[in-house]
């Protein structure tokens, strides 16, 4: 279960977004597009590792026989 200093966070966000129709979004999206670019970085580098490839195709449950092939170069 989460603190309450969590529950209090939720709720400023909350009073945020409400109260701030304009600028709340590009917040939101500089956060968001953060995340995308860590996590791009992250597989990125980890499929540089020792079977790295096969970690991302098995994390992602990758069925998909060309992206398979792509991914491993073969």
């Amino acid at each position: 279960m989460r603190d309450k200093t969590h529950i209090e966070q939720v709720e400023r966000w909350a009073d945020f977004v409400r109260n701030n129709p304009d600028k709340w979004k590009p917040v939101h999206t500089k956060l968001i597009n953060a995340q995308i670019i860590k996590a791009r970085g992250f597989i990125d580098r980890l499929a540089k590792t020792e079977n790295g490839k096969e970690k991302i195709i098995e994390a992602y449950g990758i069925k998909n026989k060309n992206i398979y092939r792509k991914l491993l170069g073969s």
